[in-house]
């Protein structure tokens, strides 16, 4: 008995830490996968073409991710307003969006290069060389660590303290567990008999 009191009361103290980290994590992706994350660059020669070249300017960015991030984020949100089973569900859900954001990380570090030096060369600007700015590499950490957290909160989440009934929406609870309203005036003399307020 004491070590299961002393093993819940372990994993609740996990619940400040990890969601801590996931809510940093979350937001550093969200912000990192709305970025450019490749850049063209080039020789003098061909600088005042690619300066032009606003048609190919979103070359760098990966919307996926950006989208992914967000779910990623929302996905916190949502975990620290619900329950039990449900709570797991949001972290599962949460994990798989985190896990995304990775995948589009490393899809964008083997294929952007390629999609940038096709957009120039379509323009008429050949010999495009191409680097990573530091929001791709913002994203993955930010990612690698949104993934730790919420397979965290998969395995502790439902132990995790919840929000108390107060703050659930009104007509949440069952009609069970409130009183039944006075009838009539035996009704209420009955309930003033009882000690209870008729008219609560």
């Amino acid at each position: 008995m004491t070590s299961s009191k002393k093993t819940s009361s372990e994993t609740r103290r996990t619940f400040g830490p990890v969601v801590l980290v996931g809510l940093a994590a979350a937001g550093l992706t969200a912000v990192a996968a709305a970025k450019t994350w490749a850049f063209p660059s080039g020789d003098d020669a061909s600088a005042g073409h690619l300066a032009g070249a606003t048609a190919v300017s979103s070359a760098g960015e990966v919307p996926l991710a950006s989208a992914l991030a967000l779910v990623v984020l929302a996905a916190w949100g949502v975990l620290l307003v619900t329950r039990g089973r449900v709570r797991r569900v949001v972290a599962v859900v949460g994990l798989a969006a985190a896990a995304g954001v990775v995948a589009t990380v490393v899809y964008g570090l083997r294929t952007l290069p390629a999609g940038i030096r096709d957009e120039y060369a379509a323009i008429g600007v050949p010999e495009v060389d191409v680097h990573f700015g530091g929001w791709l590499w913002a994203a993955l950490i930010g990612s690698l660590l949104s993934v730790a957290a919420l397979a965290l909160a998969v395995r502790f989440a439902p132990s995790w303290p919840e929000m108390g009934s107060r703050y659930d929406a009104p007509g949440a609870a069952g009609s069970a567990d409130r009183p039944e309203e006075p009838e009539s005036n035996l009704d209420i003399w009955k309930a003033l008999d009882e000690g209870r307020d008729p008219t609560e």
